[in-house]
């Protein structure tokens, strides 16, 4: 079994105790920074008042609020499409929440049809995510927006 999907299992076998958004996103935040190699952050920011503020996560402390079309996250928020960076410090716009971070890969999280926030992973290695991340990642988000309660 990939790391993707045993990580997809043990999501979805937390979500059978508790099916509120906020220990669902904070328990997927510790699978994820626990189960991949080489990241520095993990975990969600959420659509609040046409920006993203920050949700659960592990790591380092973050920005608390990104606006939409700014940095990576809000980028991948306002296109509604996944955003792999293998050089954060060449994106346009980059937002530095922790200067140790390299690389980043950004997935949309829906509510319905509408984009409820992001899932932002964060690496000290350059190219750390590659199209399997993507996919394994993808699929994981899917997951949680098949069993997640928001509000």
């Amino acid at each position: 079994m990939t790391a993707y999907a045993l990580l997809k299992k043990q999501l979805l076998a937390l979500a059978e105790e508790e099916g509120n958004f906020i220990p669902l996103l904070a328990n997927a935040s510790a699978l994820l920074y626990e189960g991949l190699d080489d990241l520095n952050w993990a975990g969600f920011y959420l659509m609040d008042k046409g920006s993203l503020l920050l949700g659960p996560f592990q790591g380092k402390v973050a920005c608390i609020r990104i606006p939409l079309g700014k940095g990576v996250c809000g980028t991948a928020a306002l296109r509604d499409e996944t955003i792999v960076v293998a050089n954060v410090h060449d994106f346009p716009g980059h937002i530095a929440c922790d200067g140790a971070s390299n690389s980043e890969i950004v997935v949309p999280v829906h509510h319905g049809w509408k984009v409820a926030g992001v899932l932002d992973i964060d690496s000290p290695s350059l190219s750390r995510f590659a199209d399997g991340d993507r996919a394994g990642l993808e699929e994981f988000v899917r997951a949680l927006e098949s069993v997640i309660s928001f509000g």
